[in-house]
């Protein structure tokens, strides 16, 4: 799904926002109130940045850190290292500083990627709607450099402005927007025109509002489940081996254990019915951003979905 954090019709809906964005786009080369062309932007540097993540060097920098990490610590329980106790150790500091110009190189490439380009003009429009008072969907944990669980300020946050007052939601009625002609003038009125309605956000279903309060909901039933058939094997094996007859009503966790397990198997289901509907409520805001519509911010379990939809 190509849901932007803002769209090319909600920055122009502020004039004093669409230029401070014109002047960006200027800046930068780039045209950021093209829908299409910032969809295209952001799905090529989010595979970039996968990419550097996935190179061979971050894993084997990672390796040689963690061996020149462990290598002093096996030298007391080996006697083959504790003979050569110096060769041992400067190997485990060749490991290490290898191990840290390996992973430094690949967090500068990450970085790199990160700050170059239209990309960090694409922050400087983020943050230019925030100080406008315009609605941002969401915003990915990976473009400003957040972990995948969105965490922490990120290595590149969205800049903030001063906050700038926001237009009157509409001209007065008898007063007629600036280029437009008065009513009643010219050969054609403006009632004769067409007139295109505007495009509105589907309301939130039941459904989508019921998934965002169970999203969290469950997920103890299988460990539940194990401990009490192990609880119940233990308490039968006690009773066999011993003279207490009467651990083998631990038995009865058991059938309490299959319980608890169909329990959360229909919870599971459930919470997959509501997981698709909130997807397909996704699937319509992006479909009414991408026709023009203003989309609200996105709740927090509506955001974790939609970057969800993108590991």
């Amino acid at each position: 799904m190509d849901l932007l954090p803002v769209n090319g019709a909600a920055l122009a809906a502020d004039a004093r926002a669409l230029a401070a964005v014109r002047a960006i786009s200027t800046r930068h080369g780039f045209d950021y109130t093209d829908d299409a062309a910032v969809t295209v932007l952001l799905t090529e540097r989010r595979q970039a940045l996968t990419a550097e993540q996935r190179r061979p060097a971050a894993t084997l920098g990672v390796l040689a850190l963690t061996a020149g990490l462990l290598l002093p610590c096996a030298v007391p329980i080996v006697p083959a290292l504790t003979d050569h106790l110096f060769a041992a150790l400067g190997a485990a500091g060749c490991l290490f500083v290898v191990g840290v110009a390996m992973v430094v190189h690949v967090r500068v490439r990450w970085k790199r990627a990160l700050t170059d380009g239209p990309l960090a003009g694409y922050r400087e429009v983020l943050g230019v709607a925030r100080a406008h008072v315009i609605p941002l969907t969401h915003v990915p944990a990976w473009l400003e450099g957040r972990s995948s669980t969105g965490g922490g300020k990120g290595a590149v946050p969205i800049p903030t402005y001063a906050a700038v007052e926001p237009l009157p939601d509409q001209a007065p009625p008898d007063e007629p927007l600036p280029g437009t002609a008065p009513p009643g003038a010219g050969p054609c009125r403006a009632a004769d025109a067409p007139a295109t309605a505007p495009v509105t956000v589907p309301p939130k279903p039941e459904a989508v509002s019921a998934y965002e309060t169970m999203a969290d909901v469950g997920g103890w039933h299988d460990e539940t489940g194990c401990l009490l058939i192990l609880g119940g094997a233990c308490g039968a094996m006690w009773a066999a081996t011993s003279d207490e007859p009467g651990a083998y009503g631990a038995l009865l966790l058991v059938p309490l254990a299959v319980y608890i397990w169909l329990v959360g198997r229909r919870q599971g289901r459930e919470k997959e019915r509501l997981r698709e509907a909130a997807l397909a409520y996704v699937r319509e805001v992006a479909a009414a951003q991408a026709a023009g519509a203003k989309v609200p911010e996105l709740s927090p379990k509506l955001r974790e979905l939609t970057e969800s939809q993108h590991d």
